[in-house]
């Protein structure tokens, strides 16, 4: 049985985890900065925390999918784009409900936020993982190691299609305009996570307070990745009673 489907969208290769026994859900996976989809493999199929993960979705029944979504794109026009393109074309071949779950980590997480504004009435619920969600804010924090403040530069120069010149002053991704109240809940690692949760996570919870649908952020050590992968299926069914 052929569980794997990559294919091409433009210049991206993505991939379709189809399960054995399909609950009608599907999951749009969102990666760090990391994470790749080639020809054949991806970050999360080698990856052996990421791979477990994925097996205990599709021991659930749930379909995945996923884009390379142009590297390191940090939450760009274009990768929200081909984004919106994955998620029409999934509708079109997969027999899935039509809002879909996201699993969004780090850096995706600025994609994630920017899909919940222009098609909520998608997207069912959204788990993130030491998320990213003020690049302003990363950028800033940045600063305080020279050699990966001038690599980010590069990189967000590159996925918006600027001069790295320009990137200290122009607008970047913010979760300060969102006013999407979808169900999110985050898990946020204590210890060696690159993006802080007082820049990040905690400062998103005040923000979903203050708008009166607050959400869940959940602290761990990753000692336990069964536990923390249980945790994110129970989570999701939780929001599958109103199809």
């Amino acid at each position: 049985m052929i569980t794997e489907r990559f294919f091409q969208l433009e210049t991206e290769w993505n991939v379709v985890h189809l399960p054995y026994r399909p609950n009608g859900f599907g999951i749009f996976i969102i990666g760090d900065r990391s994470c790749f989809v080639e020809e054949q493999t991806s970050f999360w199929q080698q990856h052996y925390g990421r791979n477990q993960l994925m097996k205990d979705l599709k021991y659930h029944g749930y379909t995945l999918f996923q884009s390379n979504l142009y590297g390191c794109n940090w939450g760009s026009p274009d990768a929200v784009s081909m984004a919106k393109q994955l998620y029409h074309l999934m509708m079109k071949k997969e027999i899935l409900n039509h809002r879909i779950h996201l699993l969004a980590e780090g850096m995706g997480a600025l994609t994630a936020l920017q899909l919940m504004e222009v098609m909520p009435e998608k997207i069912r619920s959204v788990a993130m993982m030491n998320p990213c969600l003020d690049l302003q804010a990363h950028l800033e924090k940045e600063k305080e190691h020279k050699f990966f403040y001038k690599q980010l530069v590069q990189e967000i120069a590159k996925a918006y299609h600027i001069d790295s010149k320009k990137v200290q002053t122009m607008k970047l991704p913010s979760m300060s305009e969102h006013t999407a109240t979808l169900p999110v809940r985050i898990w946020q690692r204590m210890n060696s996570t690159v993006y802080s949760a007082n820049d990040h996570c905690k400062k998103y919870e005040s923000l979903r307070e203050n708008l009166g649908s607050p959400i869940q952020l959940i602290y761990h050590i990753g000692d336990n990745p069964y536990r923390l992968n249980q945790s994110i299926i129970k989570f999701f069914k939780e929001n599958e009673k109103i199809l």
